[in-house]
């Protein structure tokens, strides 16, 4: 094929229709109408000779030609990428780009008010979405673009990918005010309640596919001993209103129980049992080490969160 008449941005097209396996994706990727994705594909079918995508269901199956070339394109348009950028200075009142960050609801409430208030005074045209972490796909996430950022506890990752630590959060227990059990039992907000009485209440637990073991079992279960579970949620924010309405307790993160208490009536307890304390980090691509615009998303997020450290065990 001759390059001299080949438009080089159906590559990024091209690109897009790979990774979303829809026009109306592809064109909310790159920032291009559904019509124009769609009349870019005809001018791919038409220079490479190769029907490229076909129809199933609602939405599009690569053909194995265009299958073959979704690594060496996704290589050669980040190759140009990395060339293009460089050095170069990155302005971010002038940046109009979207980045995705991956992590828990716990980050809705203790860092996007916070980042939505730096990208109005810093970058009012960027764009900064949340994405739910879903912890077993994070390493997919990360290596198809599909998230510039993962926010969760460091752990092993592979060779590529590059983290920074945050913040540590430890957990407390959360109840609402009065709450008649521990108001008869004489237990206060910042005191311990018994191990018996803890394991006895009932509890509402984060879990994302629906288990009814999650943080504190573990730490339960060395002790012989178990909590009745009532119900399971896959957000914090639904837990802490759970618990403002009913006499369900639940274990949340110190950091967000703090934030949330005073404005939905809770009071904070210490658990009677000893539990790790996590460390969050910061996971990216190494693609994008050298990458100005994500460097300076990172510097922010890291600022904004650092905050958190206070009061919690040094990193």
């Amino acid at each position: 094929m001759n390059l001299a008449g080949f438009d080089l941005n159906l590559l990024k097209v091209l690109d897009a229709l790979l990774r979303e396996g829809s026009t109306t994706r592809a064109a909310a990727r790159i920032g291009l109408t559904q019509p124009a994705v769609s009349a870019a594909l005809s001018r791919l079918r038409l220079s490479l000779k190769d029907e490229l995508f076909v129809r199933q269901g609602q939405g599009l199956v690569a053909t194995d030609f265009a299958r073959s070339l979704e690594e060496p394109l996704r290589e050669a348009l980040q190759g140009l990428e990395r060339l293009l950028i460089g050095q170069a200075t990155f302005d971010p009142a002038q940046s109009d780009l979207i980045f995705r960050i991956a992590g828990i609801d716990f980050f809705a409430e203790m860092l996007m008010p916070d980042l939505a208030r730096v990208l109005g005074s810093e970058a009012p045209e960027m764009r900064v979405q949340l994405l739910d972490l879903v912890p077993s796909a994070y390493v997919e996430m990360l290596e198809r673009e599909q998230v510039d950022l993962c926010l969760m506890p460091r752990m092993e990752v592979p060779d590529w990918i590059l983290s920074q630590p945050l913040f540590r959060s430890s957990f407390v227990t959360i109840a609402r005010k009065d709450h008649p059990r521990l108001a008869r039992t004489g237990v206060g907000p910042g005191e311990v309640i018994p191990l018996d009485l803890f394991c006895d209440l009932g509890h509402v637990l984060l879990s994302s596919d629906g288990r009814l073991r999650a943080m504190g079992d573990e730490a339960l279960a060395k002790m012989g001993r178990e909590r009745r579970v009532v119900m399971s949620l896959p957000f914090f924010s639904g837990i802490t209103r759970v618990v403002a309405e009913t006499d369900l307790i639940s274990l949340v993160p110190r950091q967000l129980a703090l934030q949330v208490a005073p404005r939905l009536g809770l009071d904070i307890y210490l658990q009677p049992m000893p539990m790790a304390v996590p460390l969050i980090a910061m996971f990216w691509h190494r693609r994008a080490e050298a990458n100005p615009a994500q460097g300076w998303l990172r510097g922010r997020v890291a600022a904004l969160l650092a905050r958190l450290n206070a009061g919690e065990a040094s990193v």
